[in-house]
């Protein structure tokens, strides 16, 4: 087996954490994805990987050697993609982390539209509530509602943004009021989205300055679908970010609370590893999905006041 082949051996291996699974990927046998990992460890004379029972873990070594490699590989795929012109199909995985419910709404239409485009790449999502390191977590894309740590090492496009707004049902605000100031909501049943215990106060903008709220909470969650389910039932006021409410604001089944009041929107970004140097299906679908979402209704238009 040449050096370019144990090289893509080597980084299925270390991708999917086991020899088996690398080798079911690659439509090899067992022992000669484990023949191809030895043959680099003897030439580098360092060990890459640290094997186990149960998982396969990079070493030290293993792990810089895992970031170059992708490089080398990836400027192969561009290099031969470059010389076979318009006629190259875009081919191989593509790992993406998303919010959950904004991953369902949002990033799987595009995801979806993309893979029956290029049917030869492998499109691999995962969902998940929380920031994702796109390294260690070894993702190439995320979809990110924040802002960016200016010391981060991640290249990204802005693509939207989103509102953090307090909405109700129609019901809840006939029996109990309508709230005008950030105060009043002291006074409302309150339903809280937090994966922390104790769930965090509520910031609002007013005059110049920045007013907090402490609400006694009726209900918290985890889950973003319960907290809103639950203020359309008529439970209460919660806090969510506009894209989960925005079918629910449209059909008047919820009603914004409290807009003068808002904090500064959120930005959206899609983010990915190594710049001009990602594999060109990365770049294929960031530049994709960065047109798609930057179309979303939802995305724009809602997400301004």
């Amino acid at each position: 087996m040449d050096r370019l082949e144990s090289m893509r051996v080597f980084v299925a291996v270390a991708e999917a954490r086991g020899f088996a699974s690398a080798a079911r990927r690659l439509g090899m046998s067992p022992p000669a994805v484990t023949r191809a990992v030895a043959a680099i460890e003897d030439h580098l004379g360092a060990q890459l990987l640290r094997r186990t029972t149960r998982v396969v873990r990079l070493t030290d070594a293993g792990e810089r050697y895992l970031h170059d490699t992708r490089k080398i590989l990836a400027s192969i795929e561009d290099a031969e993609a470059t010389a076979a012109g318009s006629h190259a199909e875009l081919r191989g995985p593509i790992t993406i982390t998303a919010p959950v419910m904004f991953g369902q709404r949002h990033v799987a239409p595009v995801i979806l539209e993309f893979a029956a485009k290029h049917p030869l790449v492998e499109m691999r999502a995962r969902l998940a509530d929380k920031v994702v390191d796109l390294i260690e977590d070894e993702a190439d894309i995320a979809i990110r509602i924040a802002q960016l740590d200016p010391e981060s090492l991640e290249i990204g496009a802005r693509v939207g943004e989103v509102r953090r707004v307090c909405c109700a049902s129609v019901a809840y605000l006939s029996k109990h009021g309508i709230p005008k100031t950030p105060a009043d909501i002291s006074s409302h049943r309150v339903i809280s989205f937090s994966h922390r215990a104790t769930p965090a106060d509520w910031g609002f903008v007013e005059g110049e300055g920045h007013t907090i709220v402490r609400p006694s909470f009726a209900l918290v969650t985890n889950s973003t679908e319960l907290s809103v389910a639950a203020a359309l039932a008529g439970h209460g006021i919660t806090r969510a970010l506009s894209y989960q409410v925005a079918e629910e604001v449209r059909k008047g089944s919820l009603r914004l609370l409290l807009e003068p009041f808002e904090p500064p929107p959120l930005p959206i970004f899609i983010l990915y590893r190594d710049g001009p140097r990602a594999p060109a299906r990365v770049r294929a679908f960031v530049k994709f999905a960065t047109t798609k979402l930057r179309q979303d209704a939802a995305l724009t238009r809602f997400g301004r006041r």
